[in-house]
């Protein structure tokens, strides 16, 4: 009987195997909150990576965020011709490692942004009091929700790199 049982609960646990968690760009789009990020990182050619990369954390602006910057500028940003700063401007929110808001320090720290046109720095911040993370400028407003190859932190501006 105790063997009966025990290839029973084998069995089943084989069968109950977890579900494969959605890619970054899978969460995004889940949200129903990142379309203009979403249409940005796919003008800029940088959809598939931030869909395959892995151990990434994107700072993911929302739509009210992208919708917050003078008028024309996205549209501007989405022409063929912007291409090139457009990716600038994306790389610049996502870091080449997962990084948890856990893992801050109670003050601000310097982390290396993915290289899109040269190394940029992001100035990280977090209040060693009420655990508010501020990222250049953005407060995080949602952190750390999971995808299967990475991690993305939802701030309320879009971050441009200094010239």
């Amino acid at each position: 009987m105790r063997k009966v049982m025990m290839g029973a609960a084998i069995s089943m646990g084989l069968m109950a195997a977890p579900a494969q968690a959605d890619n970054i760009v899978e969460v995004a789009q889940g949200a129903g909150t990142f379309n203009t990020l979403l249409a940005a990182a796919e003008a800029a050619g940088l959809a598939g990576a931030l869909a395959t990369g892995e151990n990434l954390t994107v700072f993911a602006p929302t739509d009210d965020a992208f919708a917050a910057l003078p008028a024309g500028t996205v549209e501007s940003l989405l022409q063929p011709e912007n291409k090139d700063q457009l990716a600038a401007i994306l790389s610049y929110h996502v870091l080449p490692r997962e990084l948890a808001s856990n893992q801050l320090p109670g003050r601000t720290i310097h982390i290396r942004t993915i290289k899109a046109g040269g190394d940029r720095l992001l100035a990280i911040e977090k209040d060693a009091h009420t655990g508010a993370v501020v990222v250049d400028g953005a407060n995080v407003v949602a952190a750390d929700i999971q995808a299967d190859n990475g991690i993305i932190h939802v701030i309320d501006k879009v971050m441009l790199p200094a010239s």
